[in-house]
């Protein structure tokens, strides 16, 4: 959770089996894999916040525990729609050039989640860079359009690693966002 929250609930990172310092996992053979591993670790309401394919993952697990999953943050994400669509890059070809050794499995997910989206209630703060190759505003303005209860964002200037070059900009935003969950108060 964003630095200023006091919160009740349990702090924790999920990271991707095999890439940077979260040692590969021979379970996790796809998407499907690591959406239920997220989900088995939710057993009591909790604010899921995410950026990119974990956006697609943090979306895949609200779905299937719409009644744990009390917000949503979702950060320069595909958000499980056509981004190629929307005018936004294809980073595959380059970033698997780029990282030979990584996995496969991230970069095949390509599913439609377009039409299960309504059904999700939750408050969903959409984070996006209006200088984003790979998910444009458009992707945002589509998910907004998509989610009953969210408020876009856009940052200027911000690309694709938005939350880490603007995170300063963007952890107020989070705050107010999260302090709407039971159990947090701003300080």
């Amino acid at each position: 959770m964003a630095q200023g929250l006091v919160c009740t609930a349990e702090k924790r990172h999920v990271g991707w089996p095999g890439f940077g310092t979260t040692p590969s996992d021979p379970r996790i053979r796809g998407i499907d894999d690591l959406v239920a591993r997220v989900a088995a670790g939710i057993v009591q309401p909790t604010a899921l916040i995410a950026q990119s394919m974990g956006g697609v993952v943090a979306l895949r697990v609200a779905l299937a525990k719409p009644d744990l999953v009390t917000h949503l943050v979702l950060a320069a994400t595909s958000g499980g729609i056509d981004v190629a669509g929307l005018g936004g890059e294809d980073w595959r070809p380059a970033f698997l050039a780029a990282n030979p050794s990584l996995p496969r499995w991230f970069s095949t997910n390509q599913e439609d989640l377009s039409p299960r989206l309504a059904t999700l209630a939750m408050p969903v703060l959409l984070l996006w860079g209006d200088a984003d190759p790979i998910s444009p505003v458009a992707v945002g303005e589509r998910l907004a359009a998509l989610l009953p209860n969210t408020d876009l964002h856009v940052v200027p200037g911000g690309d694709h690693d938005l939350a880490e070059t603007h995170a300063a900009a963007l952890a107020p935003l989070i705050d107010a966002h999260l302090a709407k969950m039971a159990g947090c108060t701003a300080p």
